[in-house]
C-alpha cells in the first residue's frame, strides 16, 4: 500500500494533516480518531486558540501534538516553534516521545526540560537546535532567567493538565513564561477540570478560543468504561482491607494513590509482605530510581504501583486496569484525574476508594461533581476471599487442562498412581496448585461499616453554670483557624511559591487549595496552613529537602 493509499484509508485523511503524518499514523497503528482528535485538530490546524476539557485516556496528546508537528518541514531551521508545559517530569518524557513518534518522517528534534536531570545534558541539546520544547513549569523558567532559552521564535505554546500546573503551585510560573512568549502566538489549554482560575488564565492569555469540551466516561450504566467503587473502612483496618479487595479483583497492574511519602512505604511493604510484587514511587526518590520503578511497571515485573497524588501526577501506563484511593481525594478534580488512568482504549477499568466513616462526606461531594454514584460495597470476607481463590485455582486448572503439552506428564502420573489412585493425585496437584496461587496469609475478618451517617457526639450534658466563663477564643475550633510555618529558605535560594507548594503537598497530603498564602523574603518564606496541620507540615519538611536544601522548620510567629 502506496503512502496516498494509506492516507485515504485512514479516519485521519478527513483532518486536514500532511500525507507524510498519516503515513505515519498508518504505521503506528492509528485508523480513526479519537472524539477529542476530531474536535481538537482543524481548529488547531488553523490557527485558532482552543480551550479543551479532556481526562487522560481520550488521546488529547495526539490532539495537540499532531497540529505541531504537521507545521514543521523536514528541512525548517532548528529553532522552537512549539512550547509545551506539562506538570511532572514523567509526563514531560512522554509528551516528548510522542511527538518524536508523530514527527519521525519529518526528522523533528524535540527536548525535554525537567527538573532532576542534569542540566547541562539539556542546555547541550537546545544548542544543537530543536523545534518542539516539552518543559515543566521550574525548570523552563530556569532557563529562561539564565539566558539559555529563546521564546522569540514560538508560535503555539500548549499547557497540558493545566489545572494540575496550577494545583501544585505554578501559577507564578505559567505567567512569567507567557509572557516571554509572542503576542501573536496560538495558545493551547487542556484540563481534565475547568475550574475559574482556569478560566482566569484563558481570558487572559488567549484570544476567543475555541471551547471544546470531551467526557472520557459516560454516566449511563451500559455505556461506563470504569467500574467506580467505594468500601467503607475503619483507619486501622485499611492495609487489610485492600489486601483483601485486591485478592478479589485479581489486577493485571494497579495504581495506589496515598497520602503521604510515609503511608507509601509502609503500604508498600504490607503488600509486598502480602505475596505481590509492589514498588513505592514518591518525592524522596531520585531520578534513577523512578525510572527503575516505572520500568518494572511496563515490563510487568511489578503489578502494583504505590504512589503519593503528587509523584503519580503525569503518569501515563497504558497497562493498568485498577486505580485504588487509599484515601478519599481531598478535591473531585484529583479523583476525576486518578480514575483517568484506566478504561482506556476501550478497555474495561476499575476505580476503588477507601473510605473512613469521616470521609464519607467527601464522597459524597465527589459524587456531587462527577455526577456519578459510586457504588458502596462490603469489604469482602474471610469466606468470600476463600471462595474467589478456589475460582482461581479452577481457572488455572481449566486452563491446563487445555494445554497442548499436557501429555507430556504421563510418565509422571504413571509413576504417581503406582502408589496412590488417580483421584487422589489429582487432589494433591490441585492442592499445590492452590498453595501456590495463594500464599499463606493469617486472614481475620474486617469488622463492617455501617453507610449511615455518623451521629453527632454532643458530649456529657453540661448545666450552664458548669460552662467556662471564656469567651470565644476559648471554644475549641472544628476545623481550626489559618495557621503558618517558617521556613528557613527564600529568593536568595532561588524558591518559588510551587517549590513550597508541591513540598507540603507531597509530604502531607494537603490539596493545593489548602495552602497559602505564601510570603517568600529574601532568606525565608512563611507559608500558610490549616492549624490542626502545623505540626504534621513542620515534622514531614524537618525530614526532607526543599529543592535539595534542608533547612529550619517551625512555627511562625509573628
Amino acid at each position: 500500500m502506496n503512502e496516498q493509499d494509506q492516507a485515504s484509508a485512514n479516519g485521519f485523511a478527513d483532518l486536514g494533516l500532511r500525507p507524510e503524518i498519516l503515513g505515519t499514523l498508518e504505521a503506528l497503528g492509528y485508523r480513526e480518531p479519537t472524539p477529542i482528535q476530531k474536535e481538537t485538530i482543524p481548529p488547531l490546524l488553523g490557527g485558532a486558540d482552543v480551550l479543551g476539557q479532556a481526562a487522560t485516556g481520550t488521546g488529547k496528546t495526539a490532539a495537540f501534538a499532531l497540529p505541531v508537528v504537521n507545521q514543521i518541514e523536514a528541512d525548517d531551521p532548528k529553532v522552537p516553534v512549539a512550547l509545551v508545559l506539562v506538570p511532572t517530569r514523567e509526563l514531560a518524557v512522554q509528551v516528548s516521545d510522542a511527538m518524536l513518534g508523530y514527527g519521525q518522517a519529518q526528522r523533528i528534534k524535540v527536548v525535554a526540560i525537567y527538573g532532576g536531570q542534569p542540566i547541562h545534558h539539556q542546555l547541550q541539546a537546545i544548542d544543537r537546535g530543536v523545534h518542539i520544547i516539552v518543559a515543566t513549569p521550574g525548570r523552563a523558567r530556569d532557563h529562561l532567567e539564565r539566558g539559555s532559552l529563546s521564546l522569540d521564535t514560538v508560535r503555539t505554546v500548549i499547557l497540558d493538565e493545566a489545572d494540575e500546573m496550577l494545583d501544585m503551585g505554578f501559577s507564578e510560573d505559567l505567567e512569567a513564561i507567557l509572557e516571554r512568549t509572542p503576542s501573536e502566538r496560538q495558545t493551547v489549554l487542556f484540563s481534565a477540570t475547568l475550574p475559574p482560575r482556569i478560566n482566569s488564565i484563558a481570558k487572559r492569555f488567549q484570544r476567543d478560543p475555541v471551547r471544546i469540551q470531551i467526557a472520557r466516561t459516560q454516566t449511563s450504566d451500559e455505556n461506563t468504561l470504569v467500574r467506580q467503587a467505594a468500601f467503607l473502612v475503619q483507619r486501622q483496618h485499611k492495609p487489610a482491607a485492600l489486601g483483601r479487595i485486591l485478592d478479589i479483583e485479581n489486577p493485571q497492574s494497579a495504581l495506589v494513590f496515598c497520602k503521604t511519602r510515609t503511608d507509601v512505604d509502609e503500604l508498600t511493604v504490607n503488600l509486598n509482605a502480602r505475596g505481590y510484587r509492589a514498588e513505592a514511587l514518591h518525592g524522596g526518590m531520585d531520578q534513577r530510581q523512578r525510572d527503575r520503578v516505572m520500568a518494572r511497571l511496563r515490563d510487568g515485573t511489578a503489578e502494583l504501583l504505590v504512589a503519593t497524588d503528587v509523584a503519580a501526577r503525569g503518569l501515563d501506563v497504558d497497562t493498568l486496569t485498577h486505580v485504588v484511593n487509599f484515601d478519599v481525594p481531598s478535591a473531585p478534580a484529583s479523583y476525576v484525574h486518578r480514575i483517568g488512568r484506566v478504561g482506556r482504549a476501550g478497555r474495561e477499568g476499575v476505580a476503588i476508594t477507601l473510605v473512613e466513616p469521616r470521609n464519607r462526606r467527601q464522597l459524597a461531594n465527589i459524587e456531587q461533581v462527577t455526577k456519578t454514584k459510586i457504588a458502596i460495597e462490603q469489604v469482602p470476607s474471610v469466606a468470600d476471599l476463600r471462595a474467589r481463590q478456589v475460582e482461581y485455582t479452577l481457572d488455572a486448572v481449566r486452563q491446563a487442562l487445555t494445554g497442548e503439552d499436557v501429555d507430556d506428564y504421563s510418565a509422571t502420573l504413571d509413576r504417581l498412581t503406582e502408589t496412590a489412585d488417580e483421584r487422589t493425585v489429582a487432589l494433591a496437584a490441585i492442592k499445590l496448585v492452590h498453595e501456590a496461587r495463594n500464599p499463606g496469609v493469617d486472614e481475620v475478618e474486617i469488622p463492617a461499616v455501617s453507610d449511615r451517617p455518623p451521629k453527632r457526639d454532643k458530649g456529657p450534658k453540661v448545666n450552664k453554670g458548669d460552662r467556662p466563663r471564656g469567651g470565644k477564643g476559648d471554644r475549641p475550633h472544628s476545623k481550626g483557624p489559618a495557621g503558618s510555618v517558617y521556613i528557613g529558605l527564600g529568593r536568595k535560594a532561588s524558591i518559588r511559591p510551587g517549590d513550597l507548594v508541591g513540598a507540603i503537598a507531597n509530604e502531607t497530603g494537603l490539596a493545593g487549595r489548602e495552602i497559602g498564602p505564601i510570603r517568600i523574603t529574601d532568606r525565608y518564606s512563611v507559608v500558610g496552613v490549616p492549624e490542626g496541620s502545623v505540626d504534621q507540615v513542620i515534622k514531614a519538611l524537618q525530614s526532607t529537602t526543599i529543592r535539595g536544601k534542608r533547612t529550619t522548620v517551625r512555627r511562625f510567629v509573628e
